[in-house]
């Protein structure tokens, strides 16, 4: 595993940990978005997956991003960021052994709606234009596949269940900067369910969560995986028996963990798909 700066966003440096596989290449790659409710979280959640997949040839760069605070939104700061990640991976491809051609998002939770969100609206005009210093700002952040384990795909639907769930941490709200009462629209804009159209249905989708989960209503990944199918994305669920959230950061090689029971499907997944 190496630390590597990916990019620069307002003099903050962005850090990714990349897991490279031995032998020549090129690899296909997968970009790793924690999660953490936008507020926190880091990287070393992907810790286990690095080596997993390193050792089945494919390269993995685990990422952080800009989160949000209470007193600091961090929308739509973080979209560029993993924007960025994929920029960096297809322009640096040579260097870590990639074929560019073949790269996946993958994000856990607030993670998962980043991930699903690139995959699908990184090139809209609402995420293009920022950041043109970035090296790499003229590629397309357009992937292959994209996993969206237990992810937040709705923004609304995630607001009013905080209002229930967790009414004193409004998440969405902190990430976004505003109420849907007061704008809509960009609970609409940032929400990966609204580029679910015919026109866009290029990438292969990937969406996992635990029959237990109370963080995240695992209706939204149903509702999610429905609107998939419906414009013709090629999309499949995994559903993890007995699990709630927060299970993608243990060990894959740990017999009876979340993770190694979500492990063969992803692998079945990435091996038919990238």
């Amino acid at each position: 595993m190496t630390t590597i700066e990916f990019a620069r966003h307002d003099g903050i440096a962005l850090l990714g940990d990349i897991y490279i596989p031995e032998g020549p290449g090129p690899f296909p790659a997968l970009i790793g978005v924690h999660g953490g409710g936008w507020q926190q979280g880091s990287r070393t959640i992907y810790q286990h997956w690095g080596p997993f997949l390193a050792a089945r040839g494919y390269v993995l760069l685990a990422v952080d991003y800009r989160t949000s605070a209470p007193d600091r939104k961090s929308y739509p700061d973080a979209v560029h960021d993993v924007r960025a990640a994929v920029q960096f991976l297809k322009g640096e491809a040579a260097t870590y052994k990639i074929d560019p051609a073949r790269l996946a998002l993958v994000g856990d939770s607030a993670g998962g709606h980043l991930a699903t969100l690139v995959a699908l609206a990184g090139d809209s005009p609402a995420f293009q234009g920022c950041y043109l210093d970035d090296k790499y700002a003229g590629l397309s952040t357009r992937v292959k596949c994209a996993v969206g384990v237990y992810g937040i795909y709705d923004m609304v639907r995630q607001w009013n269940d905080d209002q229930v769930g967790r009414p004193r941490n409004r998440i969405t709200e902190q990430f976004l900067g505003v109420a849907p009462m007061d704008d809509r629209r960009i609970f609409f804009d940032a929400s990966p369910m609204s580029y679910t159209t015919t026109d866009n249905n290029g990438t292969a989708f990937l969406l996992a969560y635990g029959t237990e989960d109370d963080i995240v209503d695992r209706a939204q990944s149903d509702a999610f995986l429905l609107a998939l199918k419906q414009a013709k994305f090629w999309a499949r669920n995994a559903v993890i028996q007995g699990w709630g959230h927060y299970w993608m950061g243990t060990d894959p090689t740990d017999p009876g963990s979340g993770a190694s029971l979500f492990a063969p499907r992803l692998m079945r997944f990435l091996g038919d798909m990238l």
